[in-house]
């Protein structure tokens, strides 16, 4: 029995917002959508274009309140082949929310307070 990853979910209070900063932040672009008949809820998949893995944008039409994300210690992960550029472009943008110069890595949030860790891509 084999399994493999399809996506991970961030619940989000501006589906639009959010689709931006993914787009504008990671190059990553919506690949499909669902809606519910009701507009309860959308759910938005973004992609990187390269990989299989996605990620799942959920938006619920009652939810007014930001999510509580307790400690954070949860988040996704891309690499990228320049990270001084990248870090650059990020800071740019204002979304850099925690450097670590020791390891080489940061991480930038998303508008819902999602942390994503950027590492540089490993040669070999």
């Amino acid at each position: 029995m084999e399994f493999t990853f399809m996506h991970n979910n961030f619940n989000v209070l501006d589906l639009q917002k959010s689709i931006a900063f993914y787009k504008e932040a990671l190059g990553l672009i919506e690949l499909r959508r669902i809606e519910a008949p009701d507009k309860s809820f959308t759910i938005a998949f973004l992609g990187d274009g390269r990989t299989s893995h996605q990620l799942e944008l959920t938006w619920l039409s009652d939810r007014t309140e930001p999510y509580d994300l307790g400690d954070n210690e949860i988040h996704l992960a891309m690499c990228v082949e320049n990270i001084t550029e990248a870090l650059k472009k990020h800071k740019n943008m204002g979304c850099v929310c925690f450097e670590n110069k020791a390891m080489g890595i940061y991480f930038i949030e998303d508008p819902d307070g999602y942390w994503i860790e950027i590492i540089p891509k490993r040669k070999g």
